[in-house]
């Protein structure tokens, strides 16, 4: 049985993205077919051991990102990229609408040399056609050590859904990303 878990555990992948506040894209990706698991957290800083508190303050480097366990096989890298592009404002410099500060820096930490690849030409692509009426700003970073986020963080949309931040920034930001993804969604989302 220890071989079935190995396989198992073999078939899954990692990207880490930060896009703003990460309740907000938790819930986004939370919601795609492949998608085992988010971990809401701090990456890209220089401090050890960082608190929702001491990131809040924008002094220890960190960004509020999230790690997302994937299926490559129902999922790929590249459509978790377009997922990231849609989830937020990549021409947003520290910031995301009223989150300001550079943990609520748009930014991608690659995993590997094939996600640093596929992340520079998506932004490359997207750049050169003009999809957005401003330059990406996105951050392209090595991932190093990402700390997971107090409990209370952790899948924080669905269990708080009819809190204000929720109900007036989150569920709105949802509605359009399930539209555009509605064939990448799990059953029944």
């Amino acid at each position: 049985m220890q071989y079935a878990h190995s396989a198992e555990m073999a078939k899954k992948d990692t990207a880490t993205f930060a896009a703003g506040c990460f309740w907000c894209v938790e819930a986004q990706f939370l919601q795609l077919e492949g998608v085992s698991k988010v971990i809401s957290g701090y990456t890209g800083g220089h401090m050890a051991n960082p608190t929702y508190k001491a990131v809040g303050t924008g002094k220890t480097g960190h960004a509020e990102a999230i790690s997302i366990v994937y299926d490559p096989e129902v999922i790929t890298y590249d459509e978790l990229l377009e997922a990231f592009f849609v989830a937020h404002d990549p021409t947003q410099l520290n910031r995301q609408g009223n989150d300001v500060g550079t943990q609520y820096r748009s930014a991608i930490f690659y995993h590997s040399a094939a996600q640093k690849e596929k992340a520079e030409y998506y932004i490359n692509k997207l750049d050169k056609e003009n999809i957005y009426p401003k330059k990406i700003v996105t951050e392209l970073a090595p991932m190093k050590k990402f700390y997971v986020a107090e409990d209370y963080h952790q899948n924080y949309y669905n269990l708080n859904k009819e809190q204000g931040y929720c109900r007036y920034v989150i569920t709105p930001k949802l509605e359009k990303f399930q539209k555009i993804f509605k064939d990448k969604l799990k059953e029944g989302k």
